[in-house]
């Protein structure tokens, strides 16, 4: 029995057991306190970009809220929650929450829409079918401000191509960017174009996604083009038009680049989108405190809306 206790080096007495117990008890702490001060090494610099560009930044909008600013944009007293009221009593700022609103139901179903069907008719291996996928993804690479000057010389109301085929169908030609009634609709289409390339990628990579053998299984019972799109094709790719539709609600709420080049807000207010509203607002006539109201209202509206989406349409996806 010795020889076998000392083979296998057991403890002879509890005193020692527990000793080594502890022992490996303190080992482990010691290893975890340095994994987590590792960990933290690593995230470090991560935290503190956040800290400085995002976390400070929002602190100082809702400091800057609760307060008015002078001509020169410094702070000149405190006001309470007098900044909110105000907008809300401010028929400019409900027009623009109305342009916003409508401008995201211009641009996101239709792109999606638009996306999924060009996705749709390229996902094959026919020949020629690669320079189709490279035209209708090649928006992706194009900024923002290099896509809205293209789009200005394309609205141009006498060079522009767009009125040139009009006068080939003897149609009037339209003022696309100076009539109210068509200023939205035309910053609308440039950014369903500027936005096509990069959910045109996102659905081709969902379509790839799905394995052939179900594409052969529904060819078999018989399904058409349209029931194999609609019963098996929709609901496979349910959680990517989700998260595209997530993205894309953000990104029309944010859209600020193509109406401070196209129309800058007007004509009349028609394409005031509210983060136009926001800058005109802070960085033109110097009114922090009512810009940052707004900014805090339109986060707020996108944080609604996100959960929204979240509590409905998760609903709907199907996930395998």
């Amino acid at each position: 029995m010795d020889g076998l206790e000392k083979s296998l080096s057991l403890p002879r007495d509890p005193v020692r057991a527990r000793a080594v117990r502890l022992r490996r008890t303190g080992t482990l702490s010691g290893l975890k306190w340095r994994e987590n001060v590792l960990a933290y090494a690593f995230l470090g610099p991560s935290l503190l970009l956040f800290a400085i560009f995002f976390f400070y930044p929002m602190l100082k909008t809702v400091y800057l809220s609760l307060h008015t600013t002078d001509p020169t944009g410094r702070v000149a007293g405190y006001v309470g929650w007098d900044n909110f009221s105000y907008l809300f009593r401010n028929p400019q700022f409900l027009q623009g929450l109305k342009v916003t609103a409508l401008f995201a139901l211009l641009t996101v179903p239709t792109g999606i829409a638009l996306a999924l069907v060009l996705a749709a008719l390229t996902n094959g291996k026919t020949r020629g079918i690669k320079l189709f996928q490279f035209a209708f993804s090649l928006p992706v690479v194009l900024s923002v401000g290099s896509a809205s000057v293209i789009w200005m010389f394309l609205y141009h109301p006498t060079l522009g191509t767009l009125n040139y085929f009009l006068s080939l169908l003897h149609i009037a030609p339209v003022s696309w960017l100076v009539d109210p009634k068509w200023a939205l609709v035309s910053v609308s289409i440039m950014t369903v174009w500027m936005n096509l390339g990069f959910q045109y990628i996102v659905l081709s990579s969902g379509l790839r996604g799905i394995p052939d053998e179900i594409y052969e299984s529904a060819r078999i019972d018989g399904a058409g083009p349209l029931r194999l799109f609609g019963r098996i094709l929709l609901p496979l790719l349910s959680p990517t038009l989700f998260f595209l539709a997530v993205v894309s609600v953000i990104g029309s709420f944010q859209s600020f680049g193509q109406i401070n080049i196209l129309t800058r807000g007007g004509p009349m207010n028609s394409t005031n989108v509210l983060v136009y509203s926001i800058y005109q607002e802070a960085f033109v006539n110097f009114r922090f405190g009512s810009g940052s109201a707004q900014a805090l209202v339109l986060f707020a509206i996108i944080f609604i809306l996100t959960l929204v989406q979240f509590a409905w349409l998760e609903k709907k996806v199907h996930y395998q």
